[in-house]
């Protein structure tokens, strides 16, 4: 017996991971080239007035633009995107999302140096991309993971974002200062994009029942426990029941505010190592790859503790919905009072907030996997929307509260407000969270027509 074949399920879950951290990764170059692009020689213009300055020097309204195109194309993308995934599956929308992605960044430089309606544009197409990451997800946890392991399976997919960071800072860290360039460290990624995606295509299948890659061993381990209705592939999905269920809007609200602060930290990091703690920009990229590192182990370590039997599942998600919201929270507060000359303790309490965050796959998203069973992949597509909508209320509070962005005390503002909200999230939290499967789990397609049938008898 082939040995693949018996754990096709974790090659399904790590390519996942990959083709997530591939679109991610494509839009965050660009937050940490800022620092390098304001620098280019190729750049310098001449304007009318016979003054100079450098096309990729944006202002601080012009980045929080190029960073909400990307949100706008995201809430575009989300609702299409969720339509195709449950009408088709995963495995040709999310490869066209990457290849689309791939293609974008590609063309980033060029647009960039056409101008920023063009590079605008470009930001939108890979909004659109990164709307598919969320769905998907979602159907890779539906229709691969035992139930067993859910949580594991979740703080793996869940990885990308601390994935994406360290890789992608580091890398184009040294790619800015290379020969090549800034503008390497987007062909670089957009080549890694396509190769990755054309893996997915290859090996990817949404129903492990008819994948010839899958043994029967392994298919019995995958549908354990499942029932029918989670194990069979249907487009129904009781979208007003799922939306006005306490329990699924407490793990919207817990999401919203948890990835606010987590995209605030992402995209802005850069610019406050630099311009704040005044690290050089081969410092920056590395301080910020070291901070965000032991997110990702912390994940995989949460999310495997998660479905260990030591406490009651829901003692479990308190735990882990705690550290990652309410305590994650509670240090970003204390990011606003740490002095700026303390700069190395900065970078450890960046480190902290980054490794807490990681355990909220046994958190929220446990709970919102659990309590939406076979439509998870709809309550975790709209945590992609919650994300969607912090893409334009992280970039917001720092435009609020930040014109000048050297100055300690205004960024100090944002980490305050942001920290706060997680900590109010957290206290929502407690007593709506379950690991039972919520009543619009029991309405299917099925008892939809047998109501209608009832009520025309009558």
């Amino acid at each position: 017996m082939n040995p693949v074949k018996n754990r096709f399920r974790y090659l399904v879950v790590f390519l996942g991971l990959a083709c997530l951290t591939s679109i991610l990764s494509n839009y965050i170059i660009i937050n940490f080239t800022f620092i390098c692009m304001k620098d280019d020689p190729t750049g310098i213009e001449i304007s009318d007035n016979g003054t100079e300055y450098n096309r990729y020097d944006y202002s601080v309204a012009e980045k929080s633009a190029i960073v909400w195109a990307v949100a706008v194309g995201t809430i575009l993308g989300t609702g299409p995107i969720n339509y195709s995934y449950v009408r088709y599956g995963a495995r040709i929308p999310f490869f066209i999302a990457g290849m689309v992605s791939a293609f974008a960044t590609v063309l980033t430089p060029f647009g960039a140096y056409l101008g920023l309606p063009y590079l605008l544009a470009l930001r939108f197409a890979q909004g659109l991309a990164y709307s598919a990451d969320f769905a998907a997800i979602g159907i890779v946890c539906v229709r691969w993971a035992p139930l067993a392991q859910t949580g594991l399976f979740i703080s793996i997919l869940t990885s990308f974002s601390p994935a994406a960071t360290v890789m992608t800072n580091a890398a184009s860290g040294w790619l800015c200062k290379s020969s090549y360039g800034w503008q390497s460290a987007f062909y670089v990624h957009g080549l890694i994009g396509f190769l990755i995606f054309a893996a997915w295509l290859y090996f990817y299948n949404d129903d492990p029942q008819y994948s010839k890659k899958v043994s029967a061993k392994e298919l019995t381990t995958i549908q354990k426990d499942k029932t029918q209705a989670h194990i069979e592939r249907d487009s129904f999905v009781p979208y007003w029941e799922i939306c006005k269920n306490r329990v699924i809007l407490t793990v919207w609200i817990n999401s919203f505010f948890e990835m606010t602060t987590l995209i605030l930290l992402l995209t802005y990091s850069p610019i406050y190592f630099r311009k704040v703690l005044d690290f050089s920009v081969v410092e920056t990229g590395m301080l910020i790859s070291l901070s965000a590192v032991a997110h990702m182990p912390a994940k995989l370590i949460s999310g495997w503790l998660s479905d260990r039997q030591f406490l009651s599942e829901r003692v479990r998600m308190w735990f882990f919905n705690t550290s990652s919201v309410g305590l994650a929270g509670f240090m970003c507060v204390t990011l606003a009072y740490i002095p700026v000359t303390w700069k190395y303790t900065s970078v450890v309490m960046f480190s902290i907030v980054y490794t807490l965050m990681g355990t909220n796959c046994g958190g929220f998203y446990k709970c919102g996997t659990f309590a939406a069973r076979q439509y998870a992949h709809f309550v975790l597509a709209m945590i992609q929307f919650m994300k969607c909508i912090a893409l334009f209320a992280a970039p917001a509070t720092v435009a609020i509260f930040v014109s000048d962005e050297s100055s300690h005390s205004q960024w100090g503002h944002v980490y305050m407000l942001n920290g706060s909200l997680m900590f109010i999230a957290n206290i929502l939290f407690f007593p709506m969270a379950t690991d039972k499967p919520q009543p619009f789990t029991f309405v299917t397609r099925k008892t939809v027509e047998e109501e209608k049938q009832k009520h025309q008898i009558a």
